[in-house]
């Protein structure tokens, strides 16, 4: 027996694994303990007798009854020397079968097994020896701290092979041999597990779980950079709890030390709160999610981590309920378990600024720009202010006088609202939401505004400069009626704002009216205005958005007539992302708090888990409310309106891995429904969530008057819209579930928040939950992600777990996918029934994706954020999907993605550079790469 085996014995017998009375069992050489079993004995006794020749007699039935006959003999053997049962070592069994052949005068067959025996025994001994010299090899690396120091080769392995252990299609030799590529001697500590993390991420391409792995290794070296950081003894990965339990505590004192924790924090029942840290949900990460956290959320000081994942995320619920008056430590673990368990994640500034001095946790802000020059550079400075803390802004620029108006102080011309633009995108740019991302600003200009024309042309890349907004978006804000008269190739009329009054305020059969009244006195000569093909312009629009993706497409009447708050102002515009549709004024500036539960969450094969996503709504439109009051406002707009109407918007993210899971393609009626039917549960749920927090906490402020009060919920303010376009609109207005219950809860209890439901893009949110942006359709089954962490490879595991199943992917397949841009259409072994659930988005009729939000929008009290993907953009394509999205009821549109005209070079299939798949093509939006203003 080796020194290995015997120390497997010993070890077993000190842990107490000793077998039941009168049971025996079997120590392997790798200290296992497993039953006996005398049919192995029998089948390695007939291979002996197989593998050794023998005598003519030795037929197959002599085999077959020799075997049998010396198996019974080992077995009596050792059943009567262990009677009561007990522990037998394997070495021991194969003993007494060497005796038995012998006994059973089989000395060729004896000779043959004891010859095996002594072969496997050397070879046993030689491995032995290469594991404890490979043990005591040590890197030579250069520590921390700056001096060379040794750190053992078995350490590595250890990492590595932990990491691999849940996942096994991973195998940690390849990550091993890569990293050996890599390392050379006084390599710092830090590079060498950086290289692990590099050798793991190359392998991400070839299997999906190489994701889960290589984030475990970032976590060790996460948690070697905060443990030292707040000088804490513990092992993450001997003992993930206790190090978390003593971190914890230290984090808290540090973090408030370094102000950059609120000092209330230390307030709360720590040790309470740590027992409730779960270190398995570090587990949950891939290695986009987690490296996105660390690049870019956790705490840090002088450029070193501090924050822990689960610490991290016990901060933001503790800063989310550090108002609340009773139960406060339920609470906080209340809502640590629904983001931590990745069920619901908040928007990126609660995560950023959740539990800190200055807790700006709002996503969105609107501002309605007023026609003078102090108001317009108090906007400027305000929407510096907004920006500084994280925040999108969306302007409304309307109000503001078109190019040649008259100035009474002056007695001369306006220069019209683009050089004011202009000044704004600067401004965007130079406060990068407090150093953290890219400053993120959009203008909406109103489509009978006299600039209209050149506004269009904001984003284009030639021109003069001081005319153009390179870095900022811009939207159309289209009313109903210019809809109308594309459609009947009629005239549109052009005017200046301040010669128009009331206008921006009207909609529906109120703006009809205003704007016909405008026109005739255009004719009359009374006012200035310009007179241009209803149809011309709308094409120029199109062609525009082809163009430079700006200005994106958004219709006003439907945003105002479906507004709940339509007693109390007028939605003057939408936010960066097109999601949000609230009031906007002189005194108010429009503020949204937003957070997305993940539907990948709550739905199995069979659909929707309805008890678990009414439990997740119910907190998470708590939380959403909380933001409300603990909110830090940089403008006293924000504040003022935030109060009076509490509006929030809860969304939703992975609903591509949503119909994966059900096995449904996007482009089908059964994702239309669902689409449908899952909204309708979401806003039933919203809305009852709003209500009970209202008789818990009052209602709003302003809830008298409004659509809720009236007992008019979402769905049933389409009627609303109904009542204004006549014939042009074509909404699905199916229901469900039991509303009139509903109705009168809401009559009675009243709304907690003005506006409940909006769905954001969830750009980098999603990264960390690991599944797909809000609603959007896979953008390719295989690609790189460019964001301000990097490039990261991203593989649709949904296709690769399915051809995994039928034995169709490998090396060949992967290049297949690289060489068709993520597609499988041209994959001929691939079956059709695959390549309809797996279409990229671009390969999908975009009708489907209007559909779909339509059937959404009818649920929603504010809108979403809709991309629309086309493969192969013209002029009669986007006049059609445009028009189309307008008659389905859409409240706005988003960015119009479309693919370049040619492709990337495939010569680099087999390039084994950082990601493997320098080839592959990169996610980008004709913008930005990384939108993400609201999320």
């Amino acid at each position: 027996m080796t020194t290995t085996e015997k120390q497997g014995v010993d070890n077993k017998v000190i842990s107490g694994q000793y077998p039941e009375p009168g049971q025996i069992n079997v120590i392997r050489r790798n200290g296992t303990i497993t039953p006996f079993d005398l049919e192995k004995i029998q089948v390695a006794i007939t291979k002996a007798f197989l593998a050794t020749e023998a005598t003519e007699n030795q037929n197959p039935e002599f085999i077959h009854d020799a075997s049998n006959a010396i198996t019974q003999k080992v077995g009596d053997s050792l059943n009567r020397r262990h009677q009561e049962g007990g522990i037998i070592h394997i070495e021991t069994i194969q003993d007494q079968v060497e005796l038995e052949l012998m006994r059973s005068e089989q000395a060729k067959v004896a000779r043959s097994y004891v010859l095996y025996r002594e072969e496997r025994r050397k070879i046993r001994l030689e491995k032995e020896a290469q594991e404890q010299e490979k043990a005591s090899r040590k890197y030579k690396i250069t520590q921390r701290d700056g001096k060379p120091g040794q750190l053992a080769v078995s350490t590595i392995e250890k990492l590595v092979k932990s990491a691999c252990k849940t996942y096994p299609a991973t195998d940690p030799e390849l990550i091993l041999k890569e990293t050996e590529r890599s390392i050379f001697e006084g390599i710092k500590e830090e590079d060498l597990y950086r290289a692990l993390i590099m050798s793991g991420r190359t392998l991400i391409e070839k299997q999906p779980e190489y994701t889960y792995v290589t984030a475990r290794m970032l976590l060790v070296t996460l948690f070697q950079e905060g443990l030292d950081f707040l000088q804490v003894d513990a092992d993450y990965q001997a003992n993930p709890k206790r190090a978390y339990q003593l971190a914890f505590e230290s984090y808290i004192k540090k973090g408030i030390a370094l102000d950059m924790l609120d000092p209330t924090l230390a307030d709360f029942d720590l040790k309470k709160l740590a027992n409730a840290i779960n270190p398995d949900r570090d587990h949950l990460f891939t290695y986009l999610g987690l490296q996105t956290l660390y690049d870019r959320y956790f705490l840090h000081s002088q450029g070193q981590r501090y924050e822990l994942p689960q610490i991290f995320f016990m901060r933001i619920a503790m800063g989310l309920a550090k108002e609340e008056t009773k139960n406060r430590e339920a609470r906080v673990i209340e809502f640590y378990d629904l983001i931590s368990k990745l069920d619901y994640m908040c928007s990126t500034p609660t995560l950023f600024n959740s539990g800190t001095l200055r807790p700006q946790l709002s996503s969105c802000f609107l501002t309605t720009i007023p026609d003078h020059l102090e108001g317009i550079y108090n906007s400027i400075r305000d929407n510096a202010m907004l920006s500084k803390f994280a925040g999108g802004i969306g302007n409304d620029w309307t109000p503001v006088r078109a190019m040649g108006s008259h100035i009474k102080g002056t007695n001369g011309e306006s220069q019209g609202v683009v050089p004011f633009m202009n000044v704004a995108d600067a401004t965007a740019i130079a406060v990068n939401q407090g150093g953290k991302r890219k400053g993120a600003v959009v203008g909406y200009l109103s489509t009978w505004h006299m600039d209209i024309e050149e506004f269009l042309e904001l984003r284009k890349n030639t021109g003069d400069d001081r005319r153009r907004t390179h870095d900022m978006n811009t939207a159309n804000w289209i009313p109903d009626l210019f809809m109308e008269r594309v459609f009947e190739e009629k005239d549109w009329t052009l005017f200046s704002p301040d010669e128009v009054p009331g206008l921006h305020d009207a909609y529906g059969k109120e703006f009809t009216n205003l704007y016909l009244e405008f026109e005739e006195k255009a004719r009359q000569g009374e006012i200035r205005s310009k007179t241009i093909s209803a149809t011309t312009l709308w094409r120029k629009m199109l062609g525009m958005l082809f163009e430079t993706g700006h200005p994106w497409v958004t219709f006003k009447d439907p945003c105002n007539l479906r507004s709940p708050q339509q007693h109390k102002g007028v939605v003057h515009s939408s936010n960066l992302c097109t999601e949000i549709t609230l009031n906007t004024n002189q005194e108010e500036v429009a503020v949204c708090n937003l957070g997305s539960i993940n539907l990948a969450q709550h739905v199995g094969p069979e659909g929707l888990d309805e008890k678990k996503l009414k439990k997740t709504i119910k907190t998470a439109v708590r939380m959403l409310d909380n933001v409300i009051n603990i909110n830090h406002y940089t403008v006293p707009q924000a504040k003022n309106s935030n109060l009076q109407h509490r509006p929030v918007g809860m969304g939703i993210m992975g609903f591509q891995d949503a119909l994966y899971i059900q096995k449904l393609a996007y482009a089908s009626r059964a994702a239309v429904e669902f689409a449908d039917r899952s909204m309708e549960l979401i806003s039933y749920c919203a809305i009852e969530a709003s209500s009970d927090l209202a008789k818990e906490r009052g209602a709003y402020e302003t809830f008298k008057g409004s659509l809720w009060d009236k007992g008019i919920l979402p769905i049933d303010s389409i009627e609303l819209l109904q009542a204004s376009r006549g014939q042009y609109l074509e909404q699905d207005r199916t229901q469900t579930l039991e509303w009139e219950t509903l109705r009168n809860k809401v009559k009675k209890q009243g709304m907690r928040n003005s506006n409940v439901m909006a769905i954001a893009p969830t750009a980098t949110i999603s990264n960390i939950c690991g599944v797909s942006q809000s609603i959007e359709p896979t953008y390719q089954n295989l690609f790189v992600k460019s964001n301000m962490s990097g490039e990261f490879t991203v593989v649709n595991h949904y296709l690769v777990d399915e051809l995994r199943s039928k034995d169709l992917w490998d090396d060949a397949m992967l290049n297949d996918l690289k060489y068709y841009d993520g597609s499988i259409q041209k994959i001929k072994r691939i079956p059709s029934e695959l390549k309809e659930r797996y279409r990229s988005a671009f390969e999908l009729d975009p009708k489907w994706l209007v559909e779909s939000a339509s059937r959404r929008q009818k649920w929603l009290d504010q809108a979403q954020s809709l991309n629309l993907y086309m493969g192969q953009p013209s002029g009669k394509k986007l006049d059609v999907l445009y028009r189309m999205a307008w008659l389905l009821g859409l409240k706005t549109t988003y960015y119009l993605r479309s693919l370049g005209a040619t492709n990337a070079e495939k010569s680099t299939i087999h390039d084994s550079a950082l990601n493997a798949v320098s080839n592959t093509p990169k996610a980008c939006a004709i913008d930005d790469p990384d939108c993400e203003a609201c999320q």
